[in-house]
């Protein structure tokens, strides 16, 4: 069945339907016999087929979260909109651009008529639904009310992925800057100050301290430029590669990022807003505390955060007071901690980790604006600092031979 789905490619139809009505659409199958006997079986008439090509310029399917978002806001319009499960994944998935998307939830909907639940389906794409996800479907497919966890699930998806491109937006901008500000450096250095050198040696005085190590800096650019590219490039490849896979690293790297300064705080604010969002959603879907717990953990973000709130899951597995076990965390202010203790005593803890989550998600976006409007001064300073003290170090022996004539 999975090599059936594999093998299904994009076709465009046209023909009427049994009213004589024209219509047109999308289908996955394995060839145009398939499009054709599929349509008959809907009581359209095809009178053109043909297999979708893609465009130059067109991406093969890479599936994002918001894929993900989007596939979920749409199953759950379809299902409110009384619309059969297995008939919703045929719209959704053949009105999908993205290849790569549409093959999963013909996937998926090949599994369900198959016979599984579609918690059962998703649990074997866990690449693109995690164990949250999940849960909360299976929560949703036994008390009967799918569609509306689907649409928790799709406005969780939306609320943490705006949070998570928000930050991304702003740390991207100084990066962008500074590696066209190590670029231009570097073309100065190796083109530009080599024809200042030469013009140099034929004044016959000292050179500046200043213009001299610029010129040794370009000599040594020049001269071990391939190996400091090599050092430089295996450096950051190291790096990446164990920060994705050392665990110890990303908890170092995790608890910096929480103490650098500006930085910090918005990355806690940010794990806070997940914590809060997660908690919320989960136990609206009726999962118990301890149980919504574990996804609420791998929800966070960031590691520290992560293993505080396994450790909140052991002490109320044992009869804990949340309240009591975020405290013992030492990592949630003090006005979190008290809105989830009303929220514990008056039995609405999901509305109040809701109100949470709405007060650090606007309390991040503020503070990521704040931050942008910050670094753009300093990074045009750092950028004209570098820039400009190359330029006036070229000059300065200029400017003291006018001073000599």
């Amino acid at each position: 069945m999975a090599e059936t789905a594999v093998m299904k490619m994009p076709f465009q139809w046209e023909g009427t339907d049994r009213n004589g009505k024209k219509v047109k659409g999308k289908s996955m199958a394995a060839d145009e016999a398939a499009v054709r006997a599929d349509l008959r079986r809907q009581g359209v008439v095809p009178s053109r087929i043909r297999k979708e090509s893609k465009g130059l310029f067109s991406s093969g399917g890479k599936i994002t979260p918001s894929d993900i978002a989007l596939f979920s806001r749409q199953l759950a319009t379809m299902l409110a909109a009384g619309i059969p499960l297995v008939q919703s994944f045929e719209i959704v998935g053949t009105g999908h651009e993205n290849a790569a998307m549409q093959k999963l939830i013909l996937s998926i909907k090949s599994d369900v008529e198959g016979g599984s639940s579609l918690a059962e389906a998703l649990a074997k794409q866990p690449i693109y639904f995690d164990d949250l996800f999940i849960n909360l479907v299976e929560a949703g497919e036994q008390a009967g009310a799918l569609e509306t966890l689907l649409d928790k699930i799709a406005t969780y998806k939306e609320k943490t992925e705006a949070i998570k491109k928000k930050i991304k937006k702003a740390l991207t901008y100084p990066a962008a800057v500074l590696v066209v500000a190590f670029v231009v450096m570097t073309i100065l250095l190796i083109f530009v100050i080599p024809a200042f050198e030469d013009l140099f040696q034929g004044f016959g005085a000292d050179l500046p301290a200043f213009t001299r190590l610029v010129i040794d800096m370009s000599i040594f650019v020049r001269e071990q430029g391939l190996l400091l590219a090599v050092i430089i490039g295996g450096g950051i490849g190291g790096f990446l590669y164990f920060k994705k896979r050392s665990r110890p690293m990303q908890h170092f790297l995790d608890r910096v990022t929480l103490k650098v300064p500006v930085i910090g705080p918005i990355m806690e604010k940010a794990s806070i807003a997940r914590y809060a969002r997660t908690l919320s959603t989960m136990f609206a879907a009726g999962v118990p505390l301890v149980e919504a717990l574990d996804s609420v953990a791998g929800a966070t973000g960031n590691i520290v955060y992560e293993e505080g709130v396994k450790a909140m899951r052991d002490e109320v597995a044992t009869g804990q007071r949340l309240q009591q076990s975020m405290e013992n965390t030492d990592l949630f202010p003090n006005m979190v901690i008290q809105m989830i203790a009303v929220g514990e005593e008056s039995g609405s803890l999901d509305e109040m980790s809701a109100k949470v989550a709405d007060f650090y998600e606007e309390d991040v976006d503020n503070a990521v604006d704040n931050l942008s409007s910050l670094l753009e001064p300093i990074i045009m300073a750092i950028l004209g600092v570098m820039v400009g003290g190359l330029v006036i170090a070229m000059y300065l022996p200029i400017f003291k031979l006018g001073q000599v004539v």
